[in-house]
């Protein structure tokens, strides 16, 4: 099963392939392409195959396959069919049935896999369509492939390979859930299929900044300059808007960088970050909250019964975890950032962007308004009658339940009681203990806040 994805693709594009070198499939209408190139293996020449198709949920890709008649060598491999994104993506899942093999994965050339429990990391490289069971199943292999010679120049070293090895292996044989497995991609065109029954904890897609290292290695130059001062004593006035040049993460040119500190009434101080973009048309908006960390987590439950629920303000920070139990919605943290917004609001965000990302995601591949047909009929209804109660919620016509869970205590719900210090009827707050992955996630476990001088001492 583990290259039955590319295999079926592959046949594909030997059905469409005739014999003047390119052809239309009937079905598809998508072209494939022969050109004849040369093998790495024995230096004759080959025949490469390209060809173009849509990846549901995400966007269209190029699969290239190679073929030396002279050796018999055979290679495929994956190019996304557009350019880097304007940011770079993370995601991440947790298997916990044998059905979770089966999830599309996606690896651009430019993206790092790790199955996390395994401890094991495949860096950038070629670029695979396969699922999660081909990606372990390739890196057992490959792992397997040269025991018998690492056993006799380093003993030593092959135990702890044999070691993953077999937990690989038990894993494959369903012996080994739950476990995860991440794709970093700073480009941000790799990608592992979600389905609309996953809840909180299981996928987690996650974008961010490239760092300066991370566009220098994808060949995108800086030319912003340096970041100016707020002001000369670096203090930061509530309700003023600060600006000061930036570079965009699409396209590397100067943009401006807004900010501005916000009180919230009986929360804290937050800073509104906006970035946008005259040349490429990127934006961006944030919040960051600021203060200590707290000692324990916080929970909001909202009961949203009517159009003036809807309109409540709310602050959901970047470490904070969003579910709706009766939209089945749930996004994990990370997901959406840090967003200021009303609670309409942010459900019309995650609606939007997750309907784009399902049902119109060829749009930004340059085919205009075509959206994905490329679900299976009954996925399709499943995501259907999700919007469908999502789009009702919006609308103010379902009522539903809005779960804010936050380790570090930094989202907020506005209450509409006449008195804010009492109690609102239709909300509830309160404080948890994060647990130890948690505090694992937050950095927080490892970190040393007294005594640190003492041990400092005692290290030099």
């Amino acid at each position: 099963m583990s290259n039955q994805l590319f295999n079926s693709i592959g046949e594909k594009v030997e059905k469409a392939v005739t014999t003047n070198g390119a052809s239309v499939e009937k079905d598809d209408e998508k072209m494939v392409d022969e050109i004849e190139s040369l093998c790495m293996n024995c230096e004759q020449n080959g025949t490469t195959r390209l060809f173009l198709t849509k990846i549901p949920y995400f966007r269209e890709i190029i699969i290239m396959s190679f073929d030396c008649s002279h050796c018999g060598f055979h290679n495929n491999e994956i190019q996304p069919a557009g350019t880097f994104q304007l940011k770079g993506a993370h995601y991440e899942l947790r298997l916990t049935a044998m059905a979770d093999f089966e999830r599309q994965v996606v690896k651009s050339d430019t993206a790092t896999v790790k199955f996390i429990e395994l401890d094991v990391e495949v860096p950038a490289g070629k670029g695979q369509l396969t699922n999660v069971e081909g990606l372990l199943t390739t890196i057992i292999d490959d792992l397997a492939f040269d025991q018998e010679k690492r056993k006799e120049q380093d003993p030593e070293v092959a135990a702890k390979v044999g070691e993953i090895i077999t937990k690989g292996r038990q894993m494959l044989a369903g012996e080994g859930f739950p476990f995860r497995v991440s794709v970093d991609d700073p480009a941000g065109n790799s990608f592992i299929a979600p389905d609309p029954r996953d809840g909180v904890g299981k996928w987690e897609k996650r974008e961010f900044l490239r760092t300066p290292e991370q566009n220098a290695a994808l060949g995108l130059a800086d030319t912003a300059g340096p970041t100016a001062d707020l002001d000369p004593e670096g203090n930061i006035v509530p309700d003023q808007v600060y600006q000061f040049p930036a570079s965009c993460p699409g396209c590397m040119h100067p943009c401006t960088t807004n900010m501005k500190m916000v009180d919230i009434p009986h929360f804290r101080q937050v800073v509104i970050m906006n970035t946008s973009c005259d040349d490429c048309g990127y934006k961006s908006n944030d919040v960051k909250t600021g203060g200590e960390i707290p000692e324990k987590g916080r929970k909001v439950v909202l009961k949203v019964r009517n159009k003036e629920d809807l309109a409540r303000d709310i602050l959901k920070s970047e470490s904070c975890a969003l579910e709706c139990p009766e939209l089945s919605l749930a996004v994990n943290p990370g997901t959406l950032g840090g967003r200021f917004t009303t609670v309409e609001g942010l459900l019309t965000q995650v609606r939007d962007d997750l309907h784009n990302q399902i049902f119109e995601a060829d749009a930004d591949a340059g085919n205009g308004a075509r959206k994905n047909d490329s679900l299976a009929a009954e996925e399709k209804s499943r995501w259907e009658a999700f919007f469908d109660d999502l789009n009702a919620a919006i609308a103010g016509e379902k009522e539903f339940s809005i779960v804010l869970t936050d380790p570090l205590a930094a989202s907020y719900v506005q209450s509409m009681a006449d008195d804010p210090s009492q109690p609102d009827d239709q909300m509830t707050v309160e404080e948890y203990e994060r647990t130890a992955e948690e505090e694992e996630d937050l950095g927080l476990a490892d970190m040393k806040t007294e005594g640190y001088e003492e041990s400092a001492q005692k290290e030099e």
